[in-house]
């Protein structure tokens, strides 16, 4: 590996590592935090189990780095089976 490679391989870590401190993330960047895939944060938020702002005039989602903090703290179930039955329980109850 030549020292330009390694240079830009620095500056790639350097730019993740920046990407931690911002205050609010957007799916990206919590991807990149939590290691969650994008499909299962889209799940998570539309079974509404991960806080995520409320803003009604904006499309896209954003995420409080303390809130999330606090939420992988609290160790939630985010196995695959768990948010199916959640979605499914979702499903039965809009049908009501």
């Amino acid at each position: 590996m030549n020292e330009q490679e390694q240079v830009v391989g620095l500056l790639e870590d350097i730019k993740v590592l920046l990407s931690h401190t911002k205050k609010v993330m957007n799916v990206e960047d919590l991807a990149l935090y939590t290691g969650l895939s994008k499909s299962k944060i889209y799940k998570l938020t539309h079974l509404k189990l991960i806080p995520m702002g409320n803003n009604p005039n904006i499309r896209q989602k954003f995420f409080d780095k303390e809130k999330i903090d606090a939420w992988l703290l609290g160790e939630p179930d985010l196995s695959d089976a768990f948010l199916e039955d959640q979605f499914n329980k979702s499903l039965i109850k809009n049908r009501k």
